[in-house]
């Protein structure tokens, strides 16, 4: 087994084909098969489903690709870090959870570093993603929160893929809604105030759970609940809709506009609602200078509100 065949393998699997992977990777289809052929005798496993459409990854080959895309960005660290003078583009993917400052301090870290030597993933996505792709190496930084309610079962998560958790920062609860909403004025908003307008939630995907919202007091019991996928449906939803959503409070306006505001919520759980804003990483890995510089970004963004 080689650097060369996981790197085939992994563009196999995210080009769908055999014959985009070939184009991508500059090779011929037949020697791009045989590479692979000889990877699965070696191993004693089938990687990939074969069909007219193209391939999908079998079982054996999904656990495959989370360890073979960690040596490929172990690999590319090690070029980071020593090879000066290596050839090889290097990356930085950021998967996270619905945050503006998130989106902000990766605007400002890529500002400084400039896009000629570096090629860099933003992911707005579901919890559970955030978490997986970082433990595959697909991103090398995921953010997320931690409350009270959901630690024990996303602690296990971690332990489970071999992640860490760094603290950001600890934030009380607020209401996030239009400027327009008749709630908007009110120096504090009680949960039963908000009975008559739709509650705004992440969509988390089949496999979504209590743990897993980004949303503090997800157990509650909400009479109107409207879920997206996007934070600009979101923001529609409470224009035209007058919905609103529990979150940190540390809203970037120069992205999600003016038009907002984000109200103190009066919980009446102590601590309850009280949020850990974190980033995770892999265990006992060395993180590149990207990395460094947009957990500085994060600090600094963070440290201001």
């Amino acid at each position: 087994m080689t650097l060369q065949q996981l790197v085939y393998a992994m563009t196999i699997a995210d080009a769908g084909s055999f014959s985009k992977a070939a184009e991508l990777l500059y090779v011929a289809q037949p020697s791009l098969t045989k590479s692979i052929r000889e990877l699965e005798k070696e191993l004693g496993i089938v990687i990939f489903n074969r069909g007219s459409r193209g391939v999908t990854l079998t079982n054996d080959g999904t656990e495959f690709a989370m360890y073979a895309r960690q040596v490929i960005a172990q690999y590319n660290g090690l070029c980071e870090k020593y090879g000066r003078y290596g050839k090889v583009k290097r990356k930085f993917g950021v998967s996270t959870q619905h945050y503006s400052f998130a989106v902000k301090s990766f605007v400002e870290m890529v500002k400084q570093l400039g896009t000629d030597e570096y090629e860099f993933a933003l992911r707005e996505t579901k919890t559970l993603e955030v978490i997986e792709d970082v433990a595959s190496g697909k991103s090398e930084i995921g953010i997320l929160f931690l409350s009270d309610f959901n630690r024990k079962a996303m602690e296990k998560l971690f332990a489970t893929h071999e992640l860490a958790f760094t603290e950001l920062i600890r934030c009380e609860p607020f209401v996030y809604l239009w400027k327009g909403h008749p709630l908007a004025g009110r120096e504090s908003i009680a949960f039963e105030d908000l009975a008559d307008y739709p509650c705004l939630a992440f969509e988390q995907g089949p496999e979504g759970s209590f743990y897993l919202a980004e949303e503090i007091l997800s157990t509650k019991d909400y009479p109107r609940m409207i879920r997206a996928n996007d934070r600009a449906t979101m923001l529609n939803l409470m224009v035209g809709l007058g919905g609103y959503t529990l979150c940190s409070g540390i809203i970037c306006e120069e992205l999600n506009g003016s038009d907002f505001a984000a109200i103190p919520f009066e919980s009446d759980e102590d601590d309850a609602g009280r949020m850990e804003i974190g980033y995770i990483t892999r265990k006992n890995t060395v993180p590149s200078r990207m990395a460094e510089l947009y957990i500085f970004e994060l600090q600094k963004y963070l440290h201001q509100c």
